[in-house]
């Protein structure tokens, strides 16, 4: 009995008899609740995908409950991500499932998934079936945005989008809203791509604004391009010490005098010498007139009397000569600190005492005539960060009044006696340009018109200038609706896709000079950014116009002294126009590209983020388009 109490053989099995059952419990708790976390885990995935669909398919939100089609589409997509019968879970059918999703009060997709799941080791120690329950909510938003519209606003958009050929609509005139004279535009037809752009537009602002709660910011800025950009006024709003007081612009300067025509003799007889020399002189005395009738008399005197000392008399022969002034065509500086205040000036260019007012568009500031760019080392045109310090870094005043064209880079002088307010003008010919091999080329007829100079260019689009540009603001539908309705939101002008993107980039960058109106608010991280660029044609630069850059084929600020044909000409503003959308990108904005009945080309391609550039064949396909950037912006999210 003793060596049976001391003998320790089969004590192994004993104890494993003793503790089985504690141990199966213990095994048994860890499998069932492994179970119960799979099973809750893709019963949270698949009640989050209900909502989402419901959500993103909600096609009425007047409804106090979800429609029928957002309660079937997020049914749906719950059955799709929760396998039925799954770990034990009762077996269920698409009439079944067991999720309830509901419309929340401020037009969100709430919902309710429970499944029961059976024990499996546990049931044998009395574990009864657990209930498992989820909630989750979708919601369809964006958070704090901000979204630059760069549109194309050149002459073409007053086409249909099937009119690839243009339509040649013929212009009108309107009244400037802000007093500054004419306006001219491309007349618009009924299905125009411009009447287009404005639906698209409000349909954008509306998709976003249905889609936005109370908490949410959204600001909207515009900026309508051509061969330049109305930003003078927004400029002056920052600090008018980012303009220039003084430019040179390709004017003209009085010389004098110059003869106008064949002088007409006169003969006085009977006059004392005196009074003879006093018929000479200029007439008026001072000033000059465009209409003719300024004179410059000279006079000789023959004794016919006896009579000697002052009260002979003889004969005084008169020759007036008929004056008109002399002009010196060239480039030359103007005060215009008084015409950026917005004041009326008399022109400087003029004889006639005519005044003119800024209209806000510009000439930008220094650049260089290269054909590439490093966005580490961008001219003051091309950084949308650099704050004005210099007149370099400072913008210009357009002002086509004291515009003209003359017959050569260095100037020239010409006589004229034009009644019109807009003074004489150099029609006939373009001045020379020196190819790359050194030889010159010389072209006629310049610009193709008759008349009374930049009124002219101006109705044909060699000069334009749109509306301002809106900077970042919190815009209500009524506002974004006043914008593309106004009066002056016109088709005119060329197309320079560099300038709509270097303005579009400079508003909207959160480091630049309009960085005040870009900032996050207060205690809420910084907005998504976003450039939504719009075009209905190709880049097409003429160095014949009056823009952004000035006339080139004087200025040569783009083109430099080595390039005259159009294919440079172009591909340097292309060049121009792929950096600025590097930029934007560089800024983490996200740029959209639309080409509105415009095949994409590979410029426009490359300028948009990965993915975002779209082709819009016609009216219908501008406003789908503008939707689904919308709906990128609005973007579908679980919020709880």
């Amino acid at each position: 009995m003793v060596r049976l109490a001391r003998a320790n053989g089969g004590n192994t099995l004993a104890m494993l008899a003793a503790f089985l059952i504690p141990m199966s419990a213990l095994t048994g708790s860890a499998v069932d609740i492994g179970r119960l976390y799979l099973v809750k885990a893709r019963l949270q995935q698949a009640c989050d995908a209900g909502v989402l669909a419901g959500r993103k398919f909600m096609i009425d939100t007047s409804l106090p409950v979800l429609d029928p089609v957002a309660t079937a589409q997020a049914r749906t997509f719950f059955a799709n991500n929760f396998p039925s019968g799954i770990m034990g879970t009762p077996a269920f059918t698409t009439l079944t499932v067991p999720f309830t999703p509901t419309k929340t009060a401020d037009n969100q997709v709430a919902g309710t998934a429970t499944t029961t799941v059976p024990m499996t080791i546990m049931k044998m120690f009395g574990m009864p079936t657990r209930t498992l329950t989820v909630t989750c909510e979708a919601r369809y938003d964006v958070a704090d945005t901000d979204v630059i519209f760069v549109l194309d606003t050149t002459a073409s958009m007053a086409c249909a989008a099937a009119e690839t050929g243009g339509c040649n609509p013929g212009t009108s005139t309107y009244i400037r809203p802000d007093g500054t004279g004419i306006g001219y535009y491309a007349n618009e037809k009924p299905s125009s791509k411009i009447v287009a752009l404005r639906s698209a537009v409000l349909n954008f602002f509306d998709t976003v604004a249905n889609n936005k709660d109370d908490s949410t910011h959204v600001r909207y800025g515009f900026v309508t391009y051509t061969s330049t950009v109305n930003a003078g006024f927004a400029i002056r709003d920052l600090s008018s010490d980012y303009l220039v007081k003084s430019w040179s612009y390709n004017t003209r300067t009085i010389n004098g005098d110059a003869n106008n025509g064949i002088a007409t003799p006169s003969t006085v007889f009977n006059i004392r010498k005196a009074d003879c020399d006093g018929r000479a002189g200029r007439s008026p005395a001072t000033g000059f007139l465009t209409d003719g009738t300024a004179v410059l008399a000279t006079t000789s005197w023959a004794r016919t009397s006896f009579t000697t000392g002052s009260n002979a008399t003889g004969t005084c022969s008169i020759s007036g000569q008929p004056l008109k002034p002399s002009w010196q065509y060239q480039s030359a500086p103007w005060d215009v600190s008084r015409f950026v205040a917005g004041d009326a000036v008399t022109d400087p260019s003029k004889v006639t005492g005519v005044t003119s007012r800024w209209q806000g568009c510009i000439e930008e500031r220094d650049t260089r005539a290269d054909t590439s760019f490093s966005l580490n080392n961008l001219p003051p045109d091309l950084d949308p960060d650099l704050v004005p310090y210099n007149d370099a870094t400072r913008w210009r005043p357009m002002w086509p009044d004291v515009v003209y064209y003359r017959k050569t880079i260095a100037g020239d002088v010409y006589a004229g006696n034009g009644s019109s307010p807009y003074g004489d003008y150099w029609p006939k010919t373009r001045p020379p340009y020196s190819n790359a091999d050194g030889a010159t080329t010389a072209f006629t007829n310049m610009i193709p018109y008759a008349g009374n100079g930049w009124d002219t260019n101006i109705a044909s689009g060699y000069v334009s200038c749109g509306k301002p540009v809106q900077t970042l603001k919190e815009l209500n539908r009524y506002d974004v609706q006043n914008y593309v309705n106004a009066i002056d939101f016109k088709a005119q002008g060329g197309t320079y896709h560099d300038t709509g993107m270097i303005w579009g980039t400079r508003l909207i960058s959160p480091t630049g000079v309009f960085a005040a109106t870009t900032a996050s608010w207060p205690g809420k991280q910084p907005p998504n950014r976003f450039i939504v660029f719009m075009t209905d044609g190709d880049m097409s630069p003429n160095d014949d116009l009056y823009g952004m850059y000035g006339i080139e084929s004087y200025d040569r600020r783009v083109a430099g002294g080595t390039s005259g044909d159009y294919d440079s000409y172009l591909a340097r503003h292309n060049a121009r126009f792929l950096i600025e959308c590097a930029a934007a990108k560089a800024r983490n904005i996200t740029v959209f590209v639309v080409g509105f009945g415009q095949a994409l080309t590979p410029q426009l391609t490359q300028c948009a983020s990965p993915g975002q550039a779209f082709y819009a064949s016609d009216n219908a396909s501008l406003t789908a388009a503008f939707t689904q950037i919308a709906n990128q912006v609005a973007m579908l999210r679980i919020s709880k």
